[in-house]
């Protein structure tokens, strides 16, 4: 057994095109550390619908140039085998280790596969590639980010060529194709021959940003923003001077890219602690409104001031806010997000004579939507101009929660009171998640399962009326690990994160109100509906 390991091992070393990681593999092979050779070569990167993600290092489990030049390799072949052999496949990256190597490997294998090959001038947010596939008629692209997750990740993002990320059963048919390729001495990779673009395409994103706000609105609110040690500020610095807000008040300590993430456990706005450095920035210099975006600026975070101290908005409320801003706007066409999102977007749509669809999660579904004007993920992930980039854009959900603040400003209210004004119309929509981060994948099969097999009958004293396994799909959605429970005034979805080792449980409360003199009372209802939800339901699934 440790024989067939170490010359697995060694197979791989010989073929290992970067110096790091061969001598990485080779200090391994030399102490004949099986349990972390095990670790390593126990299998491969699964490429799936989130593309490839994982931690940094050698072998076949790990994010390294030739697990990526055997994805580039698959996804050639793919393209060929789909008619596309003269295609060009346009390909950015982020500032992560090792980023930019991937990036250019993978331009050098679609140039050897007789593809034509573009490469983004330098790092820079995902939506702008994700823009730049539409904009030049690419038959694919990729984007070599891990978004928000540790320091010791990268990953490897794959579009096809209607801009929005790969679904089944393309990732199955491209997996099938890296699967095919045995040795990495059969893949050709010239040292030129693929286009490095200049800024126009840049250019061309920035002056597109510019149709996402109303011609004649204020633009007055204030903002700090951080980058989040990522790829955003440029860009985001860009297009607010174009559209003439005021210049955002940088948080110093995260503004330049830095693969190692110094001053956050975790590079997601979410993660508790991520934004104390935008809090403090805010306290100094009072705002209207905190903007943070991910490290590759997809996503968007905003925080407001509430009483006396700030306040992470989540996901659901500028969910919210956003659609409430383009319904007054007078925006048409289909309103769309997923099904774990609050469920506050189906009733503003409704009301404005909206169609709304719900999908499967990720951006992958709400990109595909039929007709799509807007949508949004609890994940801090918004589309608000679909014609543009079929995919959240960090960039100008920015903008448009910044157009939003001063419209509001200008009419001396804030976010906050339009949330209460929402709150009244449609109900009190309140959301939160119960996220466990395990070591051991087999815990979140064992809390699914036994969910399964015991399911709860009642939560925070509210009965089931309704129970539903999605691995069986439901007449609007395909097939998909997940179990929802519709109760009376709640809603609960439990499913395995599709990107992080963690068990995601998706809540939420409607409290009526009739008058605003009701909210804070129905906010104290909820919040321990919640809290008692939460509890019941790590109960029942044993975590």
């Amino acid at each position: 057994m440790h024989d067939e390991l170490i010359a697995r091992a060694k197979a791989w070393l010989a073929e290992d095109p970067d110096a790091d990681t061969r001598d990485e593999l080779a200090k391994l092979i030399d102490a004949e550390d099986h349990a972390e050779l095990a670790a390593r070569f126990s299998g491969t990167l699964q490429f799936g619908t989130a593309g490839l993600r994982g931690e940094l290092g050698a072998g076949p489990m790990r994010m390294n140039r030739s697990v990526v030049i055997r994805a580039a390799a698959g996804l050639a072949a793919y393209l060929k085998a789909k008619g596309h052999g003269d295609g060009l496949v346009v390909i950015g990256y982020d500032a992560r280790h090792k980023s930019a190597d991937f990036a250019r490997d993978t331009a050098a294998v679609m140039t050897g596969a007789g593809l034509r090959a573009a490469l983004l001038p330098r790092p820079l947010p995902t939506p702008v590639l994700a823009f730049a596939i539409r904009h030049l008629g690419a038959v694919a692209g990729v984007e070599v980010t891990a978004s928000h997750n540790p320091p010791r990740d990268n990953g490897y993002k794959v579009y096809l060529g209607d801009g929005s990320q790969i679904v089944p059963p393309a990732d199955a048919e491209i997996a099938a194709e890296i699967d095919a390729i045995t040795t990495l001495t059969a893949v050709p990779r010239p040292e030129a021959g693929w286009d490095t673009l200049d800024d126009s395409v840049l250019e061309a994103y920035l002056a597109r940003t510019d149709a996402v706000l109303a011609a004649d609105s204020p633009r007055i609110a204030r903002t700090v923003y951080t980058a989040m040690h990522g790829v955003g500020k440029d860009v985001l610095l860009a297009a607010f001077a174009r559209a003439g807000f005021p210049e955002p008040v940088l948080v110093a300590e995260q503004a330049e890219p830095d693969p190692d993430f110094p001053t956050v456990a975790f590079p997601n706005p979410e993660e508790p602690g991520a934004m104390d450095l935008a809090f403090a920035k805010a306290r100094e210099t009072d705002p209207d409104l905190v903007i943070a975006n991910d490290p590759d600026a997809d996503r968007c975070a905003a925080a407001v001031k509430d009483g006396t101290d700030w306040r992470m908005l989540r996901g659901d409320e500028v969910g919210a806010l956003l659609a409430a801003h383009l319904v007054r706007r007078g925006a048409r066409g289909t309103f769309a997000e997923s099904i774990v999102s609050s469920s506050l977007l189906g009733r503003i749509a409704e009301k404005a004579g909206l169609p709304y669809e719900e999908t499967l999660t990720g951006f992958k579904w709400i990109a595909r939507v039929e007709g799509l004007r807007y949508g949004y993920e609890e994940a801090l992930g918004y589309c608000v101009d679909p014609d543009g980039v079929r995919d959240k854009d960090g960039i100008t959900a920015a903008l448009l929660i910044t157009e939003l603040a001063s419209q509001l400003k200008s009419e001396g209210r804030t976010l906050l009171d339009l949330l209460d004004d929402l709150a009244v119309e449609h109900g009190l929509h309140a959301t939160d998640q119960l996220s466990v981060r395990v070591q051991d994948l087999s815990l979140i099969a064992a809390a699914m399962r036994r969910l399964r097999e015991q399911p709860p009958t009642a939560l925070a004293g509210l009965p089931i009326t309704k129970s539903e396994d999605l691995t069986r799909g439901t007449d609007t959605l395909p097939p998909t690990d997940g179990l929802r429970y519709t109760l009376d005034g709640a809603r609960v979805i439990v499913r395995p994160s599709g990107t992080e080792p963690k068990l995601k449980c998706y809540l939420e409360v409607v409290v009526p109100v009739t008058a605003h003199a009701d909210l804070p009372a129905a906010r104290a209802r909820a919040t321990e509906l919640l809290a008692s939800i939460k509890r019941d339901l790590s109960a029942a699934a044993g975590i």
